[in-house]
Protein backbone atom coordinates (compact mmCIF):
# COMPACT_ATOMS: atom_id res chain seq x y z
CA UNK A 1 0.00 0.00 0.00
CA UNK A 2 1.36 3.42 -0.93
CA UNK A 3 -0.39 5.48 1.67
CA UNK A 4 -2.30 5.04 5.01
CA UNK A 5 -5.17 2.80 5.42
CA UNK A 6 -8.22 4.44 4.11
CA UNK A 7 -11.76 2.93 5.21
CA UNK A 8 -13.88 2.20 2.10
CA UNK A 9 -17.30 2.04 1.75
CA UNK A 10 -19.09 1.42 -1.58
CA UNK A 11 -22.35 1.94 -2.96
CA UNK A 12 -23.67 0.05 -6.04
CA UNK A 13 -22.37 -3.41 -5.33
CA UNK A 14 -22.51 -4.24 -8.58
CA UNK A 15 -19.76 -6.27 -10.92
CA UNK A 16 -17.72 -3.29 -10.29
CA UNK A 17 -17.85 -2.14 -6.94
CA UNK A 18 -17.41 -5.30 -5.39
CA UNK A 19 -13.97 -5.87 -7.36
CA UNK A 20 -12.87 -3.00 -6.65
CA UNK A 21 -13.90 -2.54 -2.90
CA UNK A 22 -11.82 -6.32 -2.42
CA UNK A 23 -9.18 -5.28 -4.16
CA UNK A 24 -8.34 -2.46 -2.04
CA UNK A 25 -9.03 -4.62 0.94
CA UNK A 26 -6.51 -7.09 0.14
CA UNK A 27 -4.40 -3.90 -0.11
CA UNK A 28 -4.51 -2.86 3.35
CA UNK A 29 -7.83 -0.68 3.01
CA UNK A 30 -10.54 -1.95 5.40
CA UNK A 31 -13.62 -1.62 3.90
CA UNK A 32 -16.22 -0.24 6.43
CA UNK A 33 -19.86 -0.92 5.22
CA UNK A 34 -21.14 -1.47 1.27
CA UNK A 35 -24.90 -1.29 -0.14
CA UNK A 36 -26.62 -3.10 -2.40
CA UNK A 37 -30.09 -3.93 -2.51
CA UNK A 38 -30.46 -6.50 -5.32
CA UNK A 39 -30.03 -10.34 -4.29
CA UNK A 40 -27.27 -10.40 -6.61
CA UNK A 41 -25.31 -7.70 -5.15
CA UNK A 42 -25.59 -9.10 -1.67
CA UNK A 43 -24.11 -12.57 -3.31
CA UNK A 44 -21.30 -10.38 -4.19
CA UNK A 45 -21.00 -8.66 -1.15
CA UNK A 46 -21.04 -11.87 0.64
CA UNK A 47 -18.31 -13.64 -1.26
CA UNK A 48 -16.32 -11.11 -2.62
CA UNK A 49 -16.30 -8.96 0.97
CA UNK A 50 -17.59 -11.23 3.40
CA UNK A 51 -17.98 -9.83 6.76
CA UNK A 52 -18.42 -6.55 5.52
CA UNK A 53 -21.56 -4.73 7.00
CA UNK A 54 -24.30 -4.05 4.71
CA UNK A 55 -26.04 -0.90 5.35
CA UNK A 56 -28.31 1.55 3.73
CA UNK A 57 -26.26 4.09 1.30
CA UNK A 58 -26.13 6.82 3.66
CA UNK A 59 -24.74 4.56 6.48
CA UNK A 60 -21.95 3.61 4.03
CA UNK A 61 -21.14 7.11 3.31
CA UNK A 62 -21.22 8.33 6.78
CA UNK A 63 -18.42 5.66 7.61
CA UNK A 64 -16.38 6.02 5.00
CA UNK A 65 -13.02 8.08 4.06
CA UNK A 66 -13.00 6.90 0.70
CA UNK A 67 -16.68 6.42 -0.89
CA UNK A 68 -16.87 4.51 -3.96
CA UNK A 69 -20.11 5.14 -5.87
CA UNK A 70 -20.29 2.55 -8.61
CA UNK A 71 -23.87 2.87 -9.33
CA UNK A 72 -25.17 3.04 -13.34
CA UNK A 73 -24.42 6.37 -15.13
CA UNK A 74 -27.91 7.38 -15.36
CA UNK A 75 -28.23 6.87 -11.46
CA UNK A 76 -24.90 8.68 -10.39
CA UNK A 77 -26.28 12.14 -10.34
CA UNK A 78 -29.47 11.54 -8.09
CA UNK A 79 -27.29 9.78 -5.64
CA UNK A 80 -24.63 12.00 -5.27
CA UNK A 81 -27.58 14.50 -4.42
CA UNK A 82 -29.42 12.43 -2.21
CA UNK A 83 -26.27 11.91 -0.40
CA UNK A 84 -25.41 15.43 -0.28
CA UNK A 85 -28.46 16.61 0.52
CA UNK A 86 -29.02 13.95 3.57
CA UNK A 87 -25.60 15.26 5.24
CA UNK A 88 -24.07 12.15 4.73
CA UNK A 89 -20.95 13.42 2.85
CA UNK A 90 -18.53 15.33 4.95
CA UNK A 91 -15.44 17.69 4.25
CA UNK A 92 -11.91 16.33 3.17
CA UNK A 93 -14.28 12.27 2.45
CA UNK A 94 -13.03 11.51 -0.57
CA UNK A 95 -16.12 10.67 -3.03
CA UNK A 96 -15.07 8.27 -6.15
CA UNK A 97 -17.02 7.43 -9.09
CA UNK A 98 -16.66 4.46 -11.59
CA UNK A 99 -18.15 5.94 -14.40
CA UNK A 100 -16.46 6.34 -17.53
CA UNK A 101 -18.38 8.75 -19.15
CA UNK A 102 -18.78 11.06 -16.23
CA UNK A 103 -16.31 13.45 -15.22
CA UNK A 104 -16.28 15.59 -11.76
CA UNK A 105 -19.07 17.83 -12.57
CA UNK A 106 -21.36 15.03 -11.88
CA UNK A 107 -19.96 14.78 -8.22
CA UNK A 108 -20.40 19.32 -7.78
CA UNK A 109 -22.96 18.93 -4.96
CA UNK A 110 -20.55 16.30 -2.98
CA UNK A 111 -17.24 19.31 -4.27
CA UNK A 112 -19.53 21.80 -2.16
CA UNK A 113 -19.92 20.20 0.92
CA UNK A 114 -16.52 20.15 1.21
CA UNK A 115 -15.38 16.37 -0.03
CA UNK A 116 -12.62 15.54 -2.47
CA UNK A 117 -13.49 14.07 -5.92
CA UNK A 118 -11.67 11.86 -8.25
CA UNK A 119 -13.24 10.20 -11.22
CA UNK A 120 -11.71 6.85 -11.42
CA UNK A 121 -12.97 4.23 -14.47
CA UNK A 122 -11.36 1.36 -14.85
CA UNK A 123 -10.55 0.55 -18.49
CA UNK A 124 -12.13 -3.08 -17.87
CA UNK A 125 -14.82 -5.63 -18.45
CA UNK A 126 -16.20 -7.19 -15.55
CA UNK A 127 -17.77 -10.77 -14.61
CA UNK A 128 -18.07 -9.72 -10.68
CA UNK A 129 -16.42 -11.78 -9.36
CA UNK A 130 -12.80 -12.87 -7.86
CA UNK A 131 -12.09 -13.97 -11.88
CA UNK A 132 -11.55 -10.29 -12.25
CA UNK A 133 -9.33 -9.64 -9.15
CA UNK A 134 -6.42 -10.85 -11.36
CA UNK A 135 -7.43 -9.05 -14.64
CA UNK A 136 -7.15 -5.32 -12.81
CA UNK A 137 -3.03 -6.13 -13.10
CA UNK A 138 -2.44 -3.13 -15.31
CA UNK A 139 -5.72 -2.29 -16.13
CA UNK A 140 -5.84 1.27 -17.43
CA UNK A 141 -7.71 3.10 -15.09
CA UNK A 142 -9.51 6.67 -16.27
CA UNK A 143 -8.57 9.68 -13.66
CA UNK A 144 -9.95 12.92 -13.90
CA UNK A 145 -9.26 15.11 -10.27
CA UNK A 146 -8.26 18.37 -9.17
CA UNK A 147 -4.50 18.59 -8.65
CA UNK A 148 -5.09 18.55 -4.58
CA UNK A 149 -6.25 15.11 -5.24
CA UNK A 150 -4.53 13.43 -8.17
CA UNK A 151 -1.88 12.04 -5.55
CA UNK A 152 -4.45 9.66 -3.88
CA UNK A 153 -5.90 9.03 -7.22
CA UNK A 154 -2.74 7.59 -8.20
CA UNK A 155 -2.02 5.73 -5.01
CA UNK A 156 -5.58 3.93 -5.17
CA UNK A 157 -5.19 3.24 -8.65
CA UNK A 158 -1.37 1.73 -7.77
CA UNK A 159 -3.10 -0.56 -4.87
CA UNK A 160 -5.07 -1.60 -7.05
CA UNK A 161 -2.62 -2.65 -9.48
CA UNK A 162 -3.86 -0.61 -12.29
CA UNK A 163 -2.09 2.11 -14.36
CA UNK A 164 -3.50 5.62 -14.44
CA UNK A 165 -4.60 7.34 -17.31
CA UNK A 166 -5.33 10.95 -17.46
CA UNK A 167 -8.69 12.25 -19.16
CA UNK A 168 -9.47 15.74 -19.09
CA UNK A 169 -12.98 16.61 -17.50
CA UNK A 170 -14.50 17.57 -21.35
CA UNK A 171 -12.69 14.50 -23.02
CA UNK A 172 -14.67 11.57 -20.61
CA UNK A 173 -17.33 11.24 -23.09
CA UNK A 174 -15.16 10.53 -25.54
CA UNK A 175 -12.60 8.47 -23.52
CA UNK A 176 -15.78 6.12 -22.58
CA UNK A 177 -17.13 6.02 -26.53
CA UNK A 178 -14.12 4.68 -27.23
CA UNK A 179 -13.72 1.79 -24.94
CA UNK A 180 -17.43 0.87 -25.40
CA UNK A 181 -17.15 1.15 -29.08
CA UNK A 182 -14.10 -1.38 -29.04
CA UNK A 183 -15.28 -3.88 -26.00
CA UNK A 184 -19.10 -3.50 -26.12
CA UNK A 185 -19.73 -4.02 -30.20
CA UNK A 186 -16.95 -6.23 -30.56
CA UNK A 187 -19.21 -8.62 -28.11
CA UNK A 188 -22.06 -8.17 -30.37
CA UNK A 189 -19.43 -8.30 -33.49
CA UNK A 190 -18.21 -12.01 -32.44
CA UNK A 191 -21.52 -13.25 -31.00
CA UNK A 192 -22.90 -12.55 -34.76
CA UNK A 193 -19.93 -14.12 -36.13
CA UNK A 194 -20.45 -17.13 -34.18
CA UNK A 195 -23.86 -17.49 -35.10
CA UNK A 196 -23.04 -17.13 -39.17
CA UNK A 197 -20.88 -20.15 -38.86
CA UNK A 198 -23.05 -22.00 -36.72
CA UNK A 199 -25.75 -21.20 -39.43
CA UNK A 200 -23.02 -22.81 -41.77
CA UNK A 201 -22.72 -25.61 -39.57
CA UNK A 202 -19.31 -25.36 -37.54
CA UNK A 203 -19.97 -27.11 -34.78
CA UNK A 204 -17.53 -25.46 -32.67
CA UNK A 205 -17.53 -21.49 -33.64
CA UNK A 206 -15.45 -20.46 -30.63
CA UNK A 207 -13.02 -22.52 -31.56
CA UNK A 208 -12.98 -21.60 -35.26
CA UNK A 209 -13.03 -18.17 -34.48
CA UNK A 210 -10.34 -18.24 -31.37
CA UNK A 211 -7.59 -17.97 -33.54
CA UNK A 212 -8.15 -16.25 -36.13
CA UNK A 213 -9.19 -13.02 -33.76
CA UNK A 214 -6.90 -13.54 -31.36
CA UNK A 215 -4.55 -12.48 -34.41
CA UNK A 216 -6.52 -9.84 -35.80
CA UNK A 217 -6.88 -8.11 -32.56
CA UNK A 218 -3.46 -8.57 -31.65
CA UNK A 219 -2.68 -7.08 -35.59
CA UNK A 220 -4.72 -4.32 -35.01
CA UNK A 221 -3.72 -3.32 -31.81
CA UNK A 222 -0.19 -3.43 -33.21
CA UNK A 223 -0.53 -1.94 -36.92
CA UNK A 224 -3.71 -0.02 -36.41
CA UNK A 225 -5.20 0.09 -40.76
CA UNK A 226 -2.52 -1.78 -41.90
CA UNK A 227 -3.32 -4.89 -40.04
CA UNK A 228 -6.73 -4.96 -42.62
CA UNK A 229 -7.12 -7.90 -44.98
CA UNK A 230 -10.15 -9.58 -46.79
CA UNK A 231 -12.27 -8.74 -49.60
CA UNK A 232 -12.98 -4.97 -48.91
CA UNK A 233 -9.50 -4.00 -49.27
CA UNK A 234 -8.98 -5.97 -51.99
CA UNK A 235 -12.13 -4.63 -53.81
CA UNK A 236 -13.23 -7.90 -54.40
CA UNK A 237 -17.30 -6.80 -54.95
CA UNK A 238 -17.98 -10.55 -56.04
CA UNK A 239 -17.39 -12.18 -52.92
CA UNK A 240 -19.00 -9.07 -50.67
CA UNK A 241 -22.10 -9.52 -52.72
CA UNK A 242 -22.03 -13.57 -52.45
CA UNK A 243 -21.38 -12.82 -47.89
CA UNK A 244 -24.63 -10.28 -48.27
CA UNK A 245 -26.76 -12.37 -50.32
CA UNK A 246 -26.06 -16.11 -48.09
CA UNK A 247 -26.96 -13.55 -44.98
CA UNK A 248 -30.09 -12.65 -46.24
CA UNK A 249 -31.00 -15.96 -46.62
CA UNK A 250 -29.45 -17.56 -43.81
CA UNK A 251 -28.53 -14.74 -41.22
CA UNK A 252 -30.81 -11.58 -42.02
CA UNK A 253 -30.06 -10.47 -38.29
CA UNK A 254 -26.58 -10.02 -39.06
CA UNK A 255 -27.29 -8.00 -41.77
CA UNK A 256 -27.34 -4.37 -40.77
CA UNK A 257 -24.07 -4.99 -38.54
CA UNK A 258 -22.05 -6.51 -41.50
CA UNK A 259 -23.19 -3.76 -43.79
CA UNK A 260 -22.67 -0.98 -41.24
CA UNK A 261 -18.85 -2.29 -40.38
CA UNK A 262 -18.47 -3.30 -44.37
CA UNK A 263 -18.99 0.88 -45.04
CA UNK A 264 -16.33 2.27 -42.39
CA UNK A 265 -13.77 -0.70 -43.61
CA UNK A 266 -14.33 0.24 -47.26
CA UNK A 267 -14.01 4.20 -46.02
CA UNK A 268 -10.81 3.67 -44.40
CA UNK A 269 -9.40 1.76 -47.07
CA UNK A 270 -10.22 4.53 -49.68
CA UNK A 271 -8.98 7.07 -47.30
CA UNK A 272 -5.34 5.52 -46.72
CA UNK A 273 -5.22 4.71 -50.57
CA UNK A 274 -5.26 1.22 -50.67
CA UNK A 275 -8.12 0.84 -52.55
CA UNK A 276 -9.35 3.22 -55.40
CA UNK A 277 -13.04 5.24 -55.26
CA UNK A 278 -13.80 3.53 -58.27
CA UNK A 279 -13.74 0.49 -57.13
CA UNK A 280 -15.61 1.30 -53.85
CA UNK A 281 -18.31 2.67 -55.81
CA UNK A 282 -19.94 -1.18 -56.75
CA UNK A 283 -19.18 -2.56 -52.95
CA UNK A 284 -20.78 1.09 -51.79
CA UNK A 285 -23.49 -0.37 -54.49
CA UNK A 286 -23.82 -3.33 -53.28
CA UNK A 287 -24.23 -2.52 -49.81
CA UNK A 288 -26.91 0.36 -50.04
CA UNK A 289 -28.83 -2.28 -52.30
CA UNK A 290 -28.27 -4.90 -49.14
CA UNK A 291 -29.76 -2.42 -46.95
CA UNK A 292 -32.99 -2.23 -48.67
CA UNK A 293 -33.22 -5.85 -48.88
CA UNK A 294 -32.99 -6.37 -45.28
CA UNK A 295 -35.61 -4.06 -44.33
CA UNK A 296 -38.05 -5.25 -47.11
CA UNK A 297 -39.52 -8.90 -48.06
CA UNK A 298 -37.25 -10.06 -50.79
CA UNK A 299 -33.87 -11.68 -50.05
CA UNK A 300 -31.96 -10.58 -52.98
CA UNK A 301 -30.02 -7.54 -53.98
CA UNK A 302 -32.11 -5.83 -56.21
CA UNK A 303 -30.09 -3.58 -58.61
CA UNK A 304 -30.74 -0.34 -56.30
CA UNK A 305 -28.72 2.75 -56.37
CA UNK A 306 -29.98 5.82 -53.93
CA UNK A 307 -28.42 9.34 -54.31
CA UNK A 308 -26.41 8.65 -51.25
CA UNK A 309 -24.01 6.91 -52.83
CA UNK A 310 -23.50 9.35 -55.07
CA UNK A 311 -22.64 12.19 -52.18
CA UNK A 312 -20.17 9.69 -50.37
CA UNK A 313 -18.18 9.00 -53.59
CA UNK A 314 -17.78 12.52 -53.65
CA UNK A 315 -16.66 12.76 -50.45
CA UNK A 316 -14.24 9.48 -50.53
CA UNK A 317 -12.33 11.53 -53.85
Amino acid sequence: MTHRPLGVGVVGAGRVGAVLAAALRAAGHPVVAAAGESDASRARIAALLPDVPIEKPTAVARAADVLLLTVPDDMLGNVVAMLTASGAIREGQYVVHTSGRHGLAVLEPAREAGARVVAMHPAMTFTGTALDLERLGGCVFGLTAGAGERAVAEALVADLGGRPMWVPEEMRTLYHAGLAHGANHLVTLVTEAMEMLAAAGADDPSGTLRPLLTAALDNALAHGDAALTGPIVRGDAGTVEAHLEDLLANAPQTVASYVAMARATLDRAVTDGRLLPIRALKIHDLLARASVAAATPTTTLAPVVPPTVVDRTTHLR
